[in-house]
């Protein structure tokens, strides 16, 4: 069967095969060659079907051995993190914590069904089509009760608080969630919440959304929407993997190196002559697009604000909170 573009590279590093081995054809057939001839060599004997038999089996044994650049997963185990469905992860519990009064993201979903349930269903949105100024307000009103990072002089900045949606991002990736997942809908100048999701949320609460809305946030959302970066990199692949390495250090510089290691192709997406480093434009998407918009609005982090010293960024340092691991437990040994 031939290989698609997307499909996962055969030589087993879990990346696909557009951006492995499509254009290093000749260095995995040497190595191929290199294996049989050695074989052969030790067994002249062997048909050709026992060649390719025990070819395989090495291609299998090599793919379920520690990668090093993969910070000690195997390619097997990277190649699911990276393609496998959002219920066909493995190596990895995904939970929904008993309660998510730390998750902004889960807070803001309830104020809108809430809103929508007291008026049988529906409530009536702004001529732009936003949430309204009653709902934003109180939506505001949440900030001081979530560990989220704050600039310490102006909070209209804050992606946590607005006078309107427009001015509230948290506020309204939480609702574009909402109509990802298929829990609300707009119609006739009116949010709807769908007759099933209003019979969820009268027996279960807000836990019956928690993992639809996560999925519709890694699978179907698209991590640029909030920003205006010149290069665009779909970081959502890589999710998993980044995860697992935040949750083990806590250091977005330590992950950033860890990104480039294992997938170093991710660096030509930019280019060299422009103001930052590729290494620098990766690490800002990486802080924007995964830990800020992800992770804390989703309540499980808290990152440092930026900062700089002599005009050089500093590090800035993750702190993992409890509702992360009790969502997410992973079972991989390294």
């Amino acid at each position: 069967m031939k290989l698609g573009r997307n499909d996962p590279c055969h030589c087993g590093s879990g990346k696909k095969f557009k951006r492995c081995c499509m254009n290093n054809a000749s260095k995995q057939h040497a190595q191929v060659f290199d294996d049989a001839q050695a074989m052969l060599a030790m067994n002249p004997n062997l048909t050709l079907d026992e060649l390719n038999a025990a070819l395989q089996h090495k291609v299998q044994d090599r793919n379920n051995q520690p990668h090093p650049d993969f910070c000690g997963v195997t390619p097997t185990q990277m190649a699911n993190w990276l393609y496998a469905p959002f219920d066909e992860l493995q190596w990895l519990t995904i939970s929904t914590p008993n309660k998510l009064l730390a998750s902004p993201v889960m807070r803001y979903l309830a104020l809108i069904l809430d809103e929508a349930m007291a008026q049988e269903g529906s409530f009536k949105a702004t001529s732009k089509g936003n949430l309204p100024a009653k709902l934003v307000k109180q939506a505001s009103e949440l900030l001081p009760e979530f560990a989220v990072a704050q600039f310490p002089v102006n909070i209209s900045i804050s992606e946590f608080a607005g006078s309107n949606e427009d001015k509230f991002n948290a506020l309204h990736y939480t609702r574009v969630l909402a109509e990802i997942s298929g829990i609300i809908y707009r119609r006739s100048g009116r949010y709807h919440v769908k007759k099933s999701a209003q019979k969820q949320y009268q027996a279960l609460g807000i836990q019956a959304f928690f993992k639809p809305m996560l999925e519709a946030a890694i699978s179907k959302y698209n991590w640029g929407y909030l920003d205006g970066f010149e290069y665009d990199l779909d970081l959502r692949t890589f999710w998993l993997f980044m995860l697992w390495r935040i949750q083990s250090h806590n250091s977005v510089e330590q992950l950033v190196k860890e990104v480039i290691t294992a997938f170093p192709d991710l660096l030509q997406a930019f280019p060299t002559e422009d103001y930052f480093t590729p290494e620098r434009n990766l690490s800002m998407l990486i802080e924007s697009r995964f830990i800020e918009r992800f992770l804390q609005f989703w309540g499980f982090v808290i990152i440092d604000p930026i900062r700089y010293v002599n005009a050089d960024p500093v590090n800035r340092v993750v702190q993992v909170q409890p509702l992360l691991t009790q969502t997410f437990q992973f079972t991989i040994n390294v």
